[in-house]
């Protein structure tokens, strides 16, 4: 091997070096942040928020080791209920059900209203039907027939 080939091949190690070097305090700086705002520890947080590529966390052994050993701990006990949580259950829940009975009103109301808008049709032509054949108010009228 010639010794510039050999030069440009430590030049290349060399910069594979920072580069993973760089890569690597990314993560930790990513670990921590997460830590810092108690958010959970997964490959995926860290991947996003390092800027580092999935496959580069899994094949480095101390990040790898760590982001696993984070995550179980983070799993194996989860925070418990707040009352917020549960109060805002309750409010989602209660918001739900108004706004099924507030629809169910709606439609029932529209049901009556064409059921009243349907009866005044048929009272309409059922009087005008009486009043062709009783002979007894102009066919323009529409009132009530009965002895004066």
């Amino acid at each position: 091997m010639t010794d510039q080939r050999q030069r440009r091949i430590d030049t290349l190690n060399q910069a594979a070096r920072r580069k993973s070097e760089a890569k690597t305090k990314a993560a930790e700086t990513a670990i921590r942040a997460l830590l810092k705002r108690g958010e959970p520890i997964t490959f995926q947080a860290v991947q996003r928020e390092a800027g580092v590529s999935h496959s580069f966390l899994y094949t480095h052994p101390t990040l790898r080791e760590r982001i696993e050993h984070l995550r179980q701990r983070n799993q194996a006990a989860p925070p418990p209920p707040s009352d917020a949580a549960g109060e805002n259950n309750i409010v989602l829940a209660l918001t739900a059900e108004i706004a099924r009975l507030k629809k169910r009103l709606r439609d029932q109301d529209k049901a009556l209203k064409d059921a009243l808008a349907q009866a005044h049709g048929e009272n309409l032509e059922l009087r005008r039907e009486l009043a062709r054949r009783s002979g007894a108010v102009s066919p323009g009228q529409t009132g009530i027939i009965g002895p004066c």
